[in-house]
């Protein structure tokens, strides 16, 4: 798995950058066939603050691309935001692409 995590306007710091990996090391830990990571932290320039700190996120699986992206007036609660998203994402492509047939059950006489 490659994980890049990269910042617009915004200084990525190495607890900013263990923050990130350890919040994306669940998904990783749910689906073990993700081929690569890119996180884009940003700060926009919105005079509201509420929504300034971004997070974005694609994540390249094996047949698909997911992308989620979430916005706080915290860094730190943009990343939890945008990781519970993605994991949800992950599980719900994990569950469509396992095999679903199942044998149907013999009747007994």
């Amino acid at each position: 798995m490659n994980l890049t995590i990269n910042g617009h306007d915004l200084e990525v710091t190495p607890a900013l950058r263990g923050y990130v990996t350890s919040k994306l090391e669940r998904i990783s830990r749910h689906f073990d066939q993700v081929v690569d990571i890119r996180v884009l932290l940003k700060v926009d320039n919105l005079k509201e603050k509420d929504l300034r700190q971004r997070a974005e996120c694609n994540i390249h699986v094996k047949g698909r691309d997911l992308f989620a992206e979430s916005a706080h007036a915290d860094l730190y609660a943009a990343v939890d935001e945008l990781a519970d998203k993605l994991d949800r994402q992950v599980l719900r492509y994990k569950t469509k692409t396992q095999d679903h047939n199942h044998e149907a059950v013999k009747r007994l006489m």
